[in-house]
């Protein structure tokens, strides 16, 4: 059973009239995104310090916005979420707030390039230039990669790719996009009328992907053959949706692999709930428990 209130804004989200989500042209479900900001996030918290750089990358240079709580220590590198096509850091400037302070760490969001313009590997080249720079502008820091849905996607994608050049205390990945198959059993429960739908992954992936094979372990973690030594994984699923099952099945994966795994299904909620702080207590206390574990993950 769904939280009350994230069952009111499900109830909104269903009483939209017009077309469904997937039929939605890429501009206006951007824009749409941007809209309900205000609305589902709220304000953002003060932070010692918000500052825009642009980091340096293959496609060009990668703009990262830095929220800097009052005495950091560490660093934590965010990627939005949006099915690889929407989101900014503007958008997320609420719960990114809301982390940095309850993690006590600057966390650096970087608003990678988006699909359709620019396809796979546009975001994830983006995503490991900006872990890098992190890694030598805040050198000695403790470094920490945390992202949701397709951001978990990248933050899982990089954590693997980086193992063995960089010391990354922890992986935190919250209802994160691990595998293009979408067959497993919560695809099938919550296809249609939970908020992210079958057919809104299906497109997801098809504008991300342009023709790159889904089993690609660089797009589906999930199909990467070894796993053994990348960073120690919190990994968040909401209970009705589409993406728990792959989420929780990379959770094992790593697990399996040596990997110390804290997993945790937030009950009651929907996918994209993180980002809803304004109107449902489980965001804020997820928000809280995410910041929890990365404190705890830079202070090891």
């Amino acid at each position: 059973m769904l939280h009350p209130e994230i069952q009111a804004v499900l109830d909104d989200m269903n009483a939209v009239p017009g077309p469904p989500a997937h039929e939605v042209p890429v501009a206006e479900a951007r824009a749409a995104h941007a809209a309900e900001t205000a609305m589902l996030s709220g304000a953002a918290e003060r932070v010692a310090e918000m500052r825009d750089v642009r980091v340096p990358g293959p496609g060009g240079d990668v703009p990262v916005r830095l929220f800097v709580p009052e005495d950091p220590a560490g660093i934590v590198v965010y990627f939005h979420g949006g099915g690889w096509i929407m989101g900014t850091v503007a958008s997320y400037e609420a719960p990114l707030t809301r982390l940095a302070n309850r993690a006590g760490a600057t966390v650096a969001a970087v608003d990678y390039r988006l699909a359709p313009e620019h396809r796979f590997p546009a975001a994830l080249d983006d995503s490991l230039a900006a872990i890098r720079w992190a890694a030598a502008e805040f050198g000695g820091e403790p470094l920490a990669l945390a992202g949701d849905s397709a951001g978990g996607n990248l933050a899982a994608v990089c954590a693997r790719r980086l193992r063995g050049e960089l010391d990354l205390r922890l992986q935190a990945l919250i209802y994160p996009v691990t595998d293009a198959a979408l067959n497993t059993p919560s695809y099938r429960e919550f296809s249609d009328e939970h908020g992210l739908s079958a057919a809104s992954m299906r497109r997801f992936w098809n504008l991300y992907l342009d023709g790159t094979p889904g089993d690609d372990p660089d797009a589906s973690p999930l199909r990467a053959g070894d796993l053994a030594g990348v960073a120690p994984a919190y990994v968040l699923t909401a209970e009705e949706d589409v993406l728990r099952d792959e989420g929780e099945a990379y959770a094992a994966a790593l697990r399996e692999a040596g990997v110390a795994v804290e997993l945790v299904r937030w009950p009651g909620t929907i996918h994209g709930f993180f980002r809803w702080l304004a109107v449902a207590a489980p965001a804020r206390e997820a928000v809280d428990a995410v910041a929890a574990a990365l404190r705890r993950g830079l202070s090891a």
